[in-house]
């Protein structure tokens, strides 16, 4: 097995499900699941924490996390040797400690289970990453519920943990505060050596944060890969009625004047409303598929600022008089939903070549 990966098998029997998993992740970088309520994604998690052991089927269930085996049939670690860090939709404090104390918890716990000084993360650093200074001698009753999940991952990662499991963080916040947080969630991208599952049946969470996905439905793993691909590819997300696909690009220009930031990839540049980004920063940019018209010759004197050369690579029949067509653009994939007639009256087949537009108010970071 690869040490680099975390490899699940589980056999667990539930009243509404059987969860039946066999898969490997990345053991880095951030794997969300997604699927609809009750699917079974918080008892994977539970179930790979060491919550659930009692009910595995051990013979047909295995853990391993970046070679170390945490549940096999003949060998199960129980959750406090697991260094696993637990983060709930909600935060769990201890309401009698302040902030600082909160997160001194987690700091004790990472000395008293570390394996060498180098494993411990800095609290200074993670403090500042999550702009908590300002909180530190706070009660945890007087926090918002975003500055609460902020403390609540802190207090968890300041135990070391060698896993982040994070089981619908946003679910109790409100748009506003999932909009304050998301931003603390994409910095740690960054800084996390560690790998996370993340768990949510919010796709515009995920969409932001993860590189690899797992959907789930009734217990079972109904498809796993990159994050890219299977939104363009599956037809559990390509057939939703607000599919999109991300196009990832870096900033190359910042236009004050006009309010636009300038986002390349390859050799292909376009515009939408002003980022909180700097130059040169790395994005993902949100492309709804029905926010993606085509036509066939460069379109002259219009208000549309980015029209893109693409090839088609696949026309799907969908319902209700609509297509959905694939198209490729440098060596990233987007799609376009658009009528029957259209595509008729265009003659549209696999490998032609036309030109995608998009209004610049129609690109979401």
């Amino acid at each position: 097995m690869n040490s680099t990966a975390i490899i699940i098998k589980l056999d667990l029997p539930r009243p509404a499900f059987h969860l039946q998993v066999d898969l490997a992740i990345p053991g880095r970088g951030i794997t969300a699941v997604f699927g609809p309520s009750g699917c079974g994604k918080t008892s994977l998690l539970r179930a790979i924490a060491g919550l659930e052991d009692a009910a595995l089927t051990k013979p047909h269930s295995h853990i391993q996390v970046n070679g170390t085996v945490w549940f096999s049939a003949t060998q199960q670690l129980p959750t406090h040797q697991r260094k696993v860090g637990f983060v709930f939709q909600e935060a769990s404090l201890f309401e009698h400690l302040t902030v600082q104390k909160n997160l001194a918890y987690g700091f004790k716990r990472n000395q008293s289970s570390r394996g060498n000084d180098d494993e411990l993360v800095k609290v200074d650093e993670l403090i500042a990453l999550l702009d908590l200074a300002p909180l530190l001698e706070r009660s945890t009753h007087h926090l918002s519920g975003g500055e609460r999940q902020r403390v609540a991952l802190a207090r968890a990662l300041l135990a070391s943990p060698r896993l982040l499991l994070m089981d619908e963080p946003l679910a109790a916040l409100d748009q506003q505060r999932k909009q304050e947080i998301v931003p603390y969630l994409e910095r740690l991208q960054q800084y996390l050596a560690i790998p996370v599952i993340y768990v949510s049946h919010a796709l515009d969470e995920i969409v932001q944060l993860a590189d690899h996905l797992l959907l789930m439905d009734k217990g079972k793993i109904v498809a796993a890969g990159a994050l890219t691909d299977l939104l363009s590819e599956h037809p559990l997300l390509a057939h939703r009625e607000d599919a999109f696909t991300l196009l990832h690009g870096t900033v190359t220009d910042i236009n004050g004047a006009h309010h636009l930031t300038c986002v390349s990839f390859g050799t292909t540049t376009v515009f939408l409303p002003q980022l909180h980004a700097a130059q040169h920063q790395p994005v993902r940019l949100r492309v709804y598929a029905r926010d993606v018209s085509l036509c066939l010759d460069y379109p002259q004197r219009t208000s549309i600022l980015n029209i893109l050369p693409a090839r088609i690579t696949q026309i799907e029949a969908g319902d209700r008089g609509q297509n959905l067509v694939h198209l490729a653009i440098e060596d990233q994939v987007l799609l376009a939903r658009i009528s029957h007639l259209s595509c008729y009256q265009l003659g549209l087949a696999v490998g032609q070549q036309v030109y995608a537009q998009i209004k610049a108010l129609a690109l979401m970071k």
